[in-house]
This record gives structure tokens, C-alpha cells and sequence, in this order.
């Protein structure tokens, strides 16, 4: 559900998880569960549904608008569903961006391809995300990848495709903090109706406190009211409360995306919904692989001083 009033999309948006069945089928029962953990959540604005954390690009398209149809069921009612869209083919894209506007979803994420990690010239980002405004009929989100990623728009691009009809916002993963700075006043000064949201797990606080219309962000799905009180601290002026959250945060984020190889941190994420007891299988689809027991055990101890469990494992 699209809000009515002044900046609908802006706020704090949970980036969710994909559970899977033993047999490796999407465990529907628990996603739904996932979904309906953060409803009652105060000062959430949605959720992110089919993102590189939910493992999009490892799930077939019936799976992904199925993914869409739960969410918009549990949570369409009274949050904003965006659905990711990360496809290597722009007609592709168009699809599965009209099979989401179908199964219910608010908006699209459009993800770069993989393939644009190779090498990418200033026209493929506009043409492929103009093509798929054209045809799905609602708002699109960009995604800003990190800065030291061959993914990331350079700030010529990223003009260019704020601009385009339909656009919204922007999930801001630059993961460096003056980064984002210059792309959110780059945008405030081309189209300010474009929601530039702090997305980078490791730097919320300073993101936060540069300015920021929110965010869509994987490590609320273990911490949703402690980013959710860290965004409104730092929106009231209350460093010192924003400074202490940011003491509990921390460490977690820097545990789930800071430790090598980053390609780990949805499985990381995956096995602390196991380590809580949320899930009872936290295992990703390959070829991710789960993880090594030193692995648990050094999430563990982040997840306890994050207060997120306690020493004694209970959530």
C-alpha cells in the first residue's frame, strides 16, 4: 500500500531473507512468518522483498512472484511492498517487473545485471530501466551500487536515470560515506522528489546524519526497531541516543558484511535467523554453502552483544 500525503515512499524499509524447505522449495509457511514478524514494527515503511538478500537472483520467476503475492498478502494492506528486479536481459526485466505489479507489489528495485560488472557505457542503465517503466506501471527504486564496483553509476548516469519518469528512489549502497553524500545532493538538485535512502549496513549513523529519506537495509531483519530508533534519533537531534544504538549496531553489521568474502553476508544473515531461533533452517541454495561452525560461533558472540540474544542463546 502506497501511503497517501508528501513523500510516500521515504522511511525504513527491512530488506528480507528467502527460507527454504530441506528439499530446497521456498518454505512458505515461514515466509510468511518472516513477513508478518515486522508488521507490527512501529515507524516501518515497508519491506524489500526478492533483493540480493532474499536471494532473487538463485529463485525462478514463478518463485519470485510468489515471493511478491505472500508479502503483498501478510503486508500489503498497510506497508509498502518493492520487489527487486535483477535480470542480465532488459525485455526479461520488463517481465518480471509486470509480474510483480501483478502479484501486488508497490514498486521495483531495479538492480544492475550482473554482467555490467564487466564494463558498461552511459547509455545501457537508461535504456534498460526506461524500458521497464514503460511497461510495468508502477514506480521504480535504483540501486547505487558500491563505489568500488564496476555495478556503480557514475554520477553522469545516476543523473540520468533520477530523472527518468516513474522514478522514486534510491536504495544508496555506495558503502562509502562522502560517496553518498555527493550522489544525495546530486539528486536533491536534479529531481528532490527522488527519495535517496542510506543503504549501506555498515554506515547507517553517518549516512543517517548527513541526511538521508530513509532506507532499505538486510540487517533489520534481525534489528528492525533498533535502525528503525537509530533513523529517528538522529531525525530529533538526539546524537547521544543515536551514538548508543549505533554501539549496538555496529558490530553486528561489521560481523554479517565486513568479514571477506562479502558474498557470504545473506548467508550469514540466513544463519542468524537459525542462531535465534526464528528459523529452524537457515541453509542458502547453492552454490552458497553453509557456513563453518567458527563461522556460528563468531556471529553468535555478535548477536549477543548486540542484545539480540543472550548468553545463553534465547532471543
Amino acid at each position: 500500500m502506497i501511503p497517501s500525503g508528501e513523500n510516500p515512499f521515504h522511511g525504513i524499509y527491512v530488506a528480507t531473507l528467502t527460507p527454504f524447505r530441506e528439499d530446497g522449495g521456498i518454505d512458505e509457511a515461514v515466509l510468511e512468518a518472516h513477513f508478518g514478524r515486522y508488521a507490527g514494527v512501529p515507524g516501518l515503511a515497508g519491506i524489500l522483498c526478492n533483493g540480493h538478500a532474499g536471494e532473487n537472483f538463485l529463485l525462478t520467476r514463478a518463485e519470485r512472484r510468489r515471493v511478491v503475492e505472500i508479502a503483498a498478502a501478510t503486508l500489503g494492506k498497510t506497508h509498502v511492498i518493492v520487489s527487486g528486479v535483477v535480470t542480465e536481459a532488459t525485455e526479461e526485466a520488463a517481465a518480471e517487473a509486470r509480474d510483480a505489479a501483478a502479484a501486488g507489489a508497490d514498486c521495483v528495485l531495479v538492480f544492475p545485471p550482473f554482467s555490467w560488472a564487466l564494463s558498461q557505457d552511459d547509455r545501457m542503465a537508461v535504456t534498460h530501466h526506461r524500458r521497464i517503466g514503460e511497461v510495468c506501471a508502477i514506480p521504480l527504486m535504483l540501486y547505487q551500487a558500491g563505489v568500488a564496483s564496476a555495478l556503480a553509476y557514475r554520477p553522469e548516469v545516476l543523473a540520468q536515470l533520477a530523472c527518468l519518469p516513474g522514478v522514486v528512489g534510491i536504495k544508496e549502497g555506495s558503502w562509502e560515506s562522502n560517496a553518498y553524500d555527493r550522489h544525495r545532493r546530486l539528486v536533491q538538485s536534479i529531481a528532490p522528489h527522488v527519495a535517496v535512502m542510506a543503504s549501506g549496513d555498515e554506515h547507517l549513523l553517518s549516512c543517517f546524519v548527513a541526511g538521508s529519506d530513509g532506507s532499505l537495509v538486510s540487517l533489520a531483519v534481525l534489528m528492525p526497531e533498533a535502525i528503525v530508533a537509530l533513523d529517528q534519533a538522529v531525525r530529533r537531534g538526539d546524537l547521544a541516543g543515536a551514538q548508543a544504538l549505533h554501539r549496538r549496531i555496529q558490530p553486528l553489521a561489521n560481523a554479517i558484511y565486513g568479514a571477506a568474502p562479502g558474498c557470504l553476508a545473506t548467508a550469514r544473515l540466513k544463519a542468524c535467523m537459525t542462531l535465534t531461533g526464528a528459523w529452524r533452517n537457515g541453509a542458502p541454495r547453492p552454490p552458497i554453502t553453509p557456513l563453518p561452525a567458527s563461522e556460528l560461533a563468531r556471529l553468535r558472540a555478535a548477536l549477543v552483544q548486540a542484545g539480540v540474544i543472550g548468553d545463553d542463546g534465547g532471543a
